[in-house]
């Protein structure tokens, strides 16, 4: 079994740890929101929401995922390894 190097990133770890973590919950957070949001709004146009809503929530959360990723590493990585 592989053994776990939680000091691969140096002294810093526990940011970087707390960086990914911060950033997962935000990202599955607005996931679910956008998730639910998106399958609803099409029924009020008299169309079918899985025909709208996947490709649109795909692709939303994506480019939101990565925002929040970035917003997060920027504020919490600050002054350390940034």
């Amino acid at each position: 079994m592989a053994s776990l190097h939680w000091h691969d990133y140096g002294e810093h770890w526990f940011l970087v740890a707390l960086t990914v973590g911060l950033s997962l919950g935000w990202h599955c957070r607005v996931g679910d929101a956008f998730g639910g949001d998106v399958a609803v709004s099409p029924q009020t146009c008299r169309h079918r929401p899985s025909d709208l809503a996947a490709p649109f929530v795909a692709t939303l959360v994506d480019v939101t995922g990565l925002v929040i990723y970035f917003s997060v590493a920027s504020l919490v990585l600050r002054d350390t390894l940034l």
